[in-house]
């Protein structure tokens, strides 16, 4: 490199001398380091004693197995729409036959089904006892166990409601609700009052129309 002047030489000797330093630092950086690491290597000998470092083996990773979703908000939604589908204010009574067996049928279905029903000659599938549930728990409950029987294509179910001498005032709270959310799903025929074998007052023996199951299980 040829120097034209007194003051390029100058400046030439300035950027030789900043970079011998910079050099010189880094240096001396990588010194400090390789200082601190065998300081630290020195103490962590002396805190756990001689160690060997470990073969080198060939490794194989496993990937983390995939967790399945929990269709928890699916859940949520249709849980959400059983209560809103079963209301507490439905009248039922125009729809009930005020007999000394509380009944009750869809239109069109035989008189002879319903009679079968009351005299307890369908076979009981499953049961529910909604006793010591709040009426929301009980509501929730019931929405579930009729939806799943009728999926698994079971006939005849019995709902066992109490007869309401355990609830304040002695008022039969859940007794007085159940036909109602009954005759609000369309998974029901029918329902009628147990015989005092199967509950009497405090039951009810329900017919399910016919699901995808297939299972019929008559009186016959």
């Amino acid at each position: 490199m040829k120097v034209r002047s007194l003051a390029e030489l100058k400046t030439l000797q300035k950027l030789i001398a900043q970079r011998a330093a910079a050099e010189a630092a880094a240096r001396e950086a990588e010194r400090l380091r390789l200082q601190r690491l065998d300081r630290e290597r020195r103490l962590f000998e002396l805190a756990v004693g001689p160690v060997q470092p470990l073969v080198h083996v060939r490794r194989v990773q496993h990937p983390p197995r995939a967790v399945e979703p929990s269709p928890r908000q699916r859940q949520l939604d249709e849980e959400s729409v059983m209560r809103e589908a079963l209301s507490d204010a439905f009248d039922v009574e125009t729809l009930l036959h005020t007999d000394e067996r509380l009944s009750f049928s869809r239109p069109g279905l035989g008189p002879d089904v319903l009679r079968k029903l009351r005299e307890g000659r369908w076979s009981i599938q499953r049961q529910i006892d909604l006793h010591g549930l709040r009426t929301d728990e009980a509501r929730d409950s019931l929405g579930r166990f009729l939806r799943e029987c009728h999926q698994q294509g079971l006939r005849c179910v019995r709902v066992v409601h109490g007869k309401g001498l355990g609830s304040p005032g002695r008022m039969p709270v859940l007794k007085d609700r159940v036909p109602r959310w009954l005759v609000q799903k369309n998974e029901v025929l029918a329902f009628a009052q147990a015989r005092p074998a199967h509950g009497g007052a405090g039951a009810l023996l329900v017919l399910l129309r016919q699901g995808q199951g297939g299972s019929r299980s008559s009186d016959a």
